[in-house]
């Protein structure tokens, strides 16, 4: 593939390095040209002066051949606008933008603009493991009809399999984060202590999954 970055601040650069080293070729837009040295000495993509939502600097980066736009500037606006240029004006579909604001990022989430949102969702995620209450959601497809949330599963559903979970809610279980790492589960997989689960269910269906994970399963004698 060949992808676009808008901003060379440490996350863009991380994401070229990680880009070319998976054999993609990279360029990366920034209007500061000192922050290209936040690149390593061995990066063999462009660079490009200039404002990552100007026309003729996206056309110098390639984006009439790109496969992916990535804007990760240090402003929303700049970012929102840039990845919809990308996706408007050039029809790159593949878009991803960093948004700060959580309430921002959730609205172009739904517009079909993919958005991480950055210091909110850390802290949201501390808090998340500090005080696991009602369902956290961590990605909506772009119609809105489906998400991949987070629920806390009450302690009575400890030492059950993952199938007998999913048939109760009717959501998928996708993974499961145990002790830090994470885990694709077999039907078999046993919830255990700690661990925090992640399924996919449709939008409307999650206040019913969240009461399934939050009652004891009844035990068949």
């Amino acid at each position: 593939m060949h992808v676009v970055i808008m901003g060379c601040g440490r996350v863009g650069s991380t994401v070229a390095h990680i880009l070319e080293s998976h054999d993609h070729t990279v360029a990366i837009v920034d209007q500061n040209p000192e922050a290209f040295r936040r690149l390593q000495p061995g990066f063999e993509g462009s660079t490009v002066s200039g404002v990552g939502f100007d026309r003729d600097v996206l056309i110098e980066a390639g984006i009439e051949r790109a496969d992916a736009f990535v804007a990760v500037s240090s402003g929303d606006n700049s970012n929102i606008l840039a990845a919809r240029v990308a996706r408007e004006t050039f029809g790159v579909d593949n878009v991803v933008a960093r948004i700060y604001d959580p309430g921002r990022a959730e609205v172009y989430q739904r517009l079909g603009i993919p958005t991480v949102a950055t210091v909110r969702w850390t802290a949201d995620q501390i808090l998340r493991r500090l005080f696991p209450e009602g369902a956290q959601t961590e990605w909506v497809d772009p119609t809105g009809t489906v998400q991949l949330a987070e629920l806390p599963v009450t302690a009575g559903w400890i030492g059950s399999p993952v199938a007998k979970l999913e048939d109760a809610s009717g959501a998928r279980v996708a993974f499961l984060t145990r002790y830090g790492d994470g885990i694709l589960p077999s039907a078999d997989t046993v919830i255990q202590d700690g661990d925090l689960v992640h399924v996919l269910v449709r939008t409307e269906q999650v206040p019913h999954v969240t009461q399934v994970f939050a009652t004891t399963p009844e035990v068949k004698g």
